[in-house]
């Protein structure tokens, strides 16, 4: 099979197979993990943050900077279409008893300006703001890459009125190494950042968030709350220490993938591609198939091809390691036959 469902699916490689067999342990929840701490040390450093802990996923990542930040009754000001808006099941909600307060944006960055008229605080009838977050790269928006300059203007207005910026940066990587450019470059302007390990890098499990000492001592004590204090977790660390040195400059060959299935099926009648393909995720419109998404993806499954639907007349596509070039030009051909 054919998955291009999405850059979650790969598999761990031997050699980070291998990491965790080997791995030096202890017990993280005592800070006794050396694995762990060589992970949280080279993540701080790669991100230019103080510290760094690791987390189970990027979803607790994310709602532990909310609960970090926030308290009871805040808002937070971030984008319509964000994961920790659309795909966190409420969390922040439920967990932090704060209130989303959504903007539009093109291809996912949020106008500064909108961003400043949002902030609330004085009057006693509103809530106060207490956080802003920005995703890079925007899921939603097809894998786009919200410009650093974007960033930069929104951070100002953020240190002008002392309200933190947390980064979604599930995979920033994949904008740093479109762009050439370090992943400093849009950490710089953020309070703190969130990364994954277990989608484009490849390793099986875990994410970083990372910011001041201050911060991530804090965070510390809502991961144990949230239940996310693993014992022995070198052996998930391991391969995330190789998902950061050996895993990052190949992501450049996922989005030349992504750039050659968008070429190809701008030649298969009745599919548009609907987003300007950035990094390594395909947004099809396949309305005039006059099939529906759910209708479109059983058959692709028949021709041994996984997509996944965003929208009812939308799919996406998402390329990652586990891919080979003969495996897209199938899964183009079975697209064609559709």
């Amino acid at each position: 099979m054919i998955d291009l469902r999405s850059d979650t699916v790969t598999k761990p490689t031997s050699k980070m197979r291998e990491a965790m067999l080997t791995a030096p342990l202890g017990d993280d929840v005592y800070k006794e993990d050396p694995t762990v701490i060589q992970l949280e040390e080279l993540a701080a450093e790669t991100l230019g943050k103080e510290a760094a802990l690791f987390v189970t996923s990027g979803t607790q990542g994310n709602q532990i900077a909310v609960l970090t930040h926030c308290v009871r009754g805040n808002e937070v000001i971030l984008e319509k279409d964000s994961h920790i808006f659309y795909y966190e099941g409420g969390a922040i909600s439920a967990f932090a008893g704060v209130q989303t307060r959504t903007l539009p944006s093109f291809k996912g960055a949020m106008d500064p300006r909108e961003v400043q008229a949002a902030l609330r605080g004085e009057d006693i009838h509103e809530p106060e703001t207490g956080l802003i977050c920005l995703e890079n790269t925007h899921n939603r928006a097809g894998g786009a890459i919200v410009p650093v300059e974007n960033m930069r203007e929104i951070y100002q207005i953020a240190n002008e009125t002392n309200i933190p910026l947390h980064l979604d940066g599930a995979r920033l990587f994949n904008a740093a190494v479109a762009l050439n450019v370090s992943v400093k470059e849009f950490t710089k302007y953020t309070s703190t950042v969130q990364i994954c390990l277990s989608k484009g890098l490849g390793a099986p499990v875990g994410s970083i968030i990372a910011g001041s000492h201050e911060f991530i001592m804090k965070a510390r004590k809502w991961r144990k709350r949230l239940g996310g204090g693993l014992r022995q977790a070198g052996v998930l660390a391991a391969p995330g220490i190789i998902a950061l040195t050996e895993m990052v400059d190949r992501l450049a060959i996922d989005h030349e993938h992504a750039q050659y299935l968008s070429n190809e099926m701008m030649n298969i009648p009745k599919l548009k591609v609907v987003n300007a393909v950035d990094t390594n995720i395909i947004l099809v419109d396949i309305s005039d198939t006059r099939m529906s998404s759910t209708t479109y993806l059983e058959k692709l499954k028949e021709k041994g091809v996984l997509a996944v639907a965003f929208g009812p007349s939308v799919v996406r596509l998402t390329t990652h390691f586990d891919l080979t070039k003969e495996q897209l030009e199938k899964a183009i051909v079975a697209m064609a036959k559709i």
